[in-house]
C-alpha cells in the first residue's frame, strides 16, 4: 500500500510540532496574528474580611460585648414593651425575658449587623409567644416614664409619617392623650405604628422584626395611622382645637 494512503475511517493526527506562522496561507491571503492568552477562571476574589470576634472570644468577653452593645437599648425596648403590654409590671417582665433570650443567643448575632432590629425581633417574638396569649386585661396606670411616644414629632423625620394639618394641631396634645388613643389600636396596628413612627424602622426591618411580609407591614401601617389620626383628631376637637376635616 502506498505510504501516503490511509484508512478512510481514521482521523489524521494534528501536527503539534510546527508553531503557527504569520505567513501567507493558501490563496495568498495573510493570516491574522493569533495572540493566545492564559485562561483566567471567572471567580470573584473575596475581599479580605475582618475576623469574626465570635470565633475566639471567651465567655467573659462575650458578656462584656453584650453589656457594651446591647444594654444601651434597654430603655427603648422597655418603651416598646409598655406599648405592647400596657402596664409596667408586664413590661418589665417582658424586657427581662427578652434580654435573657438575647444574652443566651448573643453568640449567633453577627457583629456589624443591625443589633437594634435583632433585639426588637426577640422582644416582639417573646410578646407574641407569651404575653399576648395570656389575653390579660391591661392594668390601668399612668405609666410614668414612658413619654417617648411623640407620634407627630417622630413622624416628621420618617418621611412617611402623619405630618398633616391635624398633626400640626395635635402637637399640642399631651402624651397621655396619645397613649390613650394608641391603646385603642389592635396589637398588630399599635406595634407597627410604634416601630415605624417612633423607632424609625424601615418597612423591611419591621417585616423582619414582626416576621411578616413587607406588604402586610405597609397595609397595617396605613390602617393603623389612619385610625390613630382619627382618634387623635377627635380628642383635639373635644379640646376645642381646630383640625382639618
Amino acid at each position: 500500500m502506498n505510504a501516503s494512503s490511509h484508512d478512510p475511517g481514521s482521523v489524521p493526527a494534528a501536527n503539534t510540532d510546527e508553531p503557527a506562522t504569520n505567513g501567507p496561507v493558501a490563496g495568498g491571503a495573510p493570516s491574522a496574528e493569533v495572540t493566545r492568552r492564559p485562561v483566567v477562571p471567572d471567580v470573584a476574589v473575596e475581599d479580605a474580611a475582618e475576623p469574626d470576634v465570635r470565633e475566639s472570644e471567651t465567655d467573659a468577653e462575650r458578656t462584656l460585648r453584650f453589656e457594651t452593645d446591647a444594654l444601651p437599648h434597654l430603655d427603648q425596648l422597655y418603651s416598646a414593651a409598655m406599648r405592647m403590654t400596657r402596664n409596667p409590671a408586664d413590661a418589665e417582665d417582658l424586657v427581662q425575658e427578652a434580654f435573657a433570650k438575647a444574652y443566651g443567643s448573643f453568640h449567633q448575632f453577627r457583629p456589624g449587623t443591625n443589633l437594634k432590629a435583632w433585639l426588637y425581633r426577640i422582644l416582639t417574638n417573646t410578646y407574641i409567644n407569651s404575653y399576648r396569649k395570656k389575653q390579660r386585661e391591661p392594668l390601668q396606670s399612668d405609666a410614668d416614664g414612658v413619654e417617648d411616644w411623640e407620634i407627630a414629632r417622630a413622624a416628621s423625620h420618617t418621611g412617611t409619617g402623619l405630618r398633616s394639618a391635624e398633626v400640626e394641631a395635635l402637637d399640642r396634645l399631651g402624651d397621655s392623650v396619645v397613649r390613650d388613643a394608641l391603646a385603642q389600636l389592635s396589637d398588630d396596628f399599635r406595634l407597627v405604628v410604634y416601630l415605624a413612627d417612633v423607632e424609625g424602622f424601615a418597612y423591611k426591618e419591621i417585616a423582619e422584626i414582626m416576621g411578616t411580609p413587607i406588604g402586610t407591614v405597609m397595609s397595617r401601617l396605613h390602617r393603623g395611622r389612619g385610625q390613630l389620626r382619627t382618634l387623635l383628631a377627635d380628642h383635639a376637637r373635644d379640646l376645642g382645637m381646630k383640625v382639618g376635616s
